[in-house]
């Protein structure tokens, strides 16, 4: 029987599952073609009509002190929220993972709120706690403060159910391993749990922050949209709303521009924490010597 399977290696191999009646070129196509109405068709639609009067008139739109402001008021409270959400994001998954406490499936359900909630609501509750009539008398409505609150609320599980499923499947030996060749908690995090983390807390942040990017309904109403809350997304619709279309789409190209190279970095750091993954062996055995050392010494 091996000197068959040796004739025939193709023989051992699994053959890839497709769907039935549907061949790989099919496939492919529908694919491409779905791809094409739904995504590529629509930005190539935005970019025609950021472009329809030239270059010159989209670089006039685009640094408009009025668009700047919006651009750059955006991209610094998506930062700030970013950062925030990634350290509370990760302790939030590491409580459901790692610990017991009373209301966990409870905590665990409502993580998702902000997916299912439409962001008008949103808007609505984050006023009524935190607005002119809030019940801890906390008033940030209207303000650039409001305009964080809101999105850190609608961003947070993107960076919680990014890392959730990691420390799920950690394999908590090593850690023990370390700890008892006299690791200290911070190395063990530093050397073997973070390294893990990296790739899906990267993928989180980088949903998150595109989401910051773009979010209009909880900040509509929260932040109102004054003079000095006015971000990119609610100026695309003050724009569409004035008839200036042109405008709306040259600064949404903007944030598409932004968004995409967010991504690119990620994936940069994603392709960085799978070389340290690979490594991980390396990074355990080097634990092992400098606590072999520490005990001669």
């Amino acid at each position: 029987m091996e000197a068959h399977a040796a004739q025939h290696p193709a023989a051992t191999r699994s053959r890839p599952l497709r769907l039935p009646r549907v061949g790989a070129g099919l496939g492919r196509g529908l694919v491409v073609l779905w791809l094409s109405v739904i995504v590529l068709l629509p930005l190539a639609a935005l970019l025609d009509e950021s472009l329809s009067q030239g270059l010159a008139h989209f670089w006039s739109q685009v640094t408009t002190p009025q668009a700047k402001s919006a651009l750059a008021l955006i991209l610094v409270c998506s930062l700030i929220v970013v950062a925030i959400n990634a350290v509370f994001g990760t302790i939030v998954a590491w409580l459901l993972v790692r610990d017991d406490f009373p209301g966990k499936s409870f905590v665990n359900a409502i993580i998702d709120l902000p997916f299912a909630l439409p962001t008008i609501v949103a808007s609505l509750i984050l006023i009524e706690l935190w607005g002119k009539n809030s019940p801890v008398g906390i008033d940030i409505a209207l303000s650039r403060t409001a305009i964080v609150v809101a999105l850190c609320f609608v961003t947070l599980p993107f960076v919680v159910r990014a890392v959730q499923p990691l420390l799920m499947e950690m394999d908590r030996d090593m850690e023990e391993a370390a700890a008892s060749l006299g690791a200290g908690g911070l190395t063990v995090f530093r050397r073997i749990i973070f390294p893990n983390l990296l790739p899906g807390l990267a993928a989180g942040v980088a949903l998150a922050f595109a989401r910051a990017l773009g979010e209009y309904g909880s900040v509509l109403l929260f932040a109102g949209g004054t003079k000095n809350t006015t971000v990119a997304s609610i100026l695309i619709g003050q724009q569409i709303e004035s008839g200036n279309e042109s405008g709306a789409a040259a600064i949404s190209i903007v944030l598409l521009a932004m968004a995409l190279v967010c991504l690119f970095l990620i994936t940069l750091i994603q392709r960085w924490g799978t070389r340290h993954e690979r490594a991980q062996g390396a990074g355990a055995g080097g634990l092992v010597v400098a606590a072999e050392d520490e005990e001669r010494e």
